[in-house]
């Protein structure tokens, strides 16, 4: 699954559009590389993302194409 479509569906970010634009400013990482908004999003990457003065760095526990929004957090996990 392309990463900016996995970033939406597991609403880390809350629409693909603000995701695609986060790739192209290089705020995503995938496993410690910068990566585009068609990279490959598989299960155990970890992404780590930058918004303003802070990190999130998540683990891919499953890729879905189609989640419930109760369901979504399941797609991850938090690293600290």
């Amino acid at each position: 699954m392309r990463l900016d479509k996995f970033l939406k569906v597991s609403r880390l970010i809350k629409r693909r559009t603000v995701a695609n634009e986060a790739c192209d400013a290089g705020r995503v990482l995938i496993n410690g590389k910068t990566a585009k908004a068609s990279a490959a999003v598989k299960e155990g990457d970890i992404i780590e993302i930058g918004f303003g003065g802070k990190a999130v760095k998540v683990k891919v526990l499953d890729v879905q194409e189609t989640v419930r929004k109760d369901d979504a957090k399941e797609l991850y996990e938090y690293i600290v």
